[in-house]
């Protein structure tokens, strides 16, 4: 059994099912025999949103100009769009991804030892997707009800987080983030979503044990990759924000003002990636 799961969660635009494998095997790789402590898995939620927005694409994208920019700001943001609508609908998009991510950390538990943690790998849209996950999980474990998502009767839910298996008080207590050590957030684009909130309703979710963490990794070049801890005090309290720079090096002329590549390359960051490897290993 593991004593450590990474579960990584993708963030906007066309992503493959596969898009977190380069880093989970150069993390095993730089684990080396410590790698035997760690299960990774990857939460895959573009298939819920790509049919309908490549028939869009294919219906406009041939009319115009600036088509590489045009389709990452379309599959990009009706990615945002579709998730947030009508989401307290019971068939939402919302709650289709949010039973992706239960399912995923489900069977992530399943791999882990008795006293086995938690780490989440989050990016750009992605943290938006996770945090509010987990403000509903901890609104279910407070005894209120969300007002979307599966978080309003999990246990309504089983067939499509554990099968025909009962979920237990203990697993609804690992779902909800009972055991998570760590969040890692990259390109977070959360600001996006609550800029027009009085600063007394900017609130993130209740931390969601005594030994919590969050880690917020942004580049000053990338537009759609914030800080988060002046958002609020209760933010303040929350997160660490880290400023890295993933558009230096090679990409760095590229990256000069903006481009849509410095927003993809924070998994690629030495820093980044160290930081997921201490954690992984400081994780007991």
């Amino acid at each position: 059994m593991k004593k450590v799961a990474l579960v990584s969660i993708h963030g906007m635009g066309e992503t493959q099912p596969d898009y977190a494998d380069k880093l989970f095997a150069r993390l095993n790789a730089s684990l080396a025999e410590n790698s035997s402590r760690l299960y990774c898995t990857a939460v895959y939620y573009q298939d819920l949103l790509h049919y309908n927005e490549q028939r869009v694409w294919q219906a406009l994208g041939h009319r115009l100009r600036w088509n590489k920019l045009r389709r990452f700001m379309l599959f990009g943001f009706a990615d945002a769009a579709a998730l947030e609508h009508r989401k307290e609908q019971p068939h939402s998009l919302y709650h289709y991804s949010q039973l992706k991510i239960a399912r995923a950390l489900y069977l992530a538990k399943q791999q882990l030892n008795e006293t086995g943690k938690l780490v989440l790998l989050a990016h750009s849209l992605g943290c938006h997707v996770l945090s509010c996950y987990l403000w509903d999980a901890q609104q279910a474990k407070a005894g209120l009800k969300p007002a979307a998502g599966i978080w309003r009767d999990i246990r309504r839910y089983q067939a499509g987080i554990s099968g025909d298996v009962a979920l237990t008080d203990d697993d609804i207590a690992f779902l909800r983030g009972d055991r998570l050590s760590t969040l890692i957030t990259t390109g977070c684009n959360i600001p996006i979503f609550v800029a027009a909130h009085a600063q007394e309703q900017i609130i993130p979710f209740n931390k969601p044990n005594a030994g919590f963490s969050w880690l917020n990794y942004y580049d000053k070049d990338d537009v759609l990759g914030w800080p988060l801890a002046d958002l609020s005090e209760p933010y303040a309290a929350l997160v660490s924000d880290i400023d890295v720079n993933v558009s230096g090096g090679i990409w760095g002329w590229l990256a000069a003002s903006w481009n849509p590549l410095s927003h993809n390359l924070y998994w690629q960051d030495k820093q980044v990636i160290n930081q997921i490897i201490n954690c992984i290993n400081n994780t007991n």
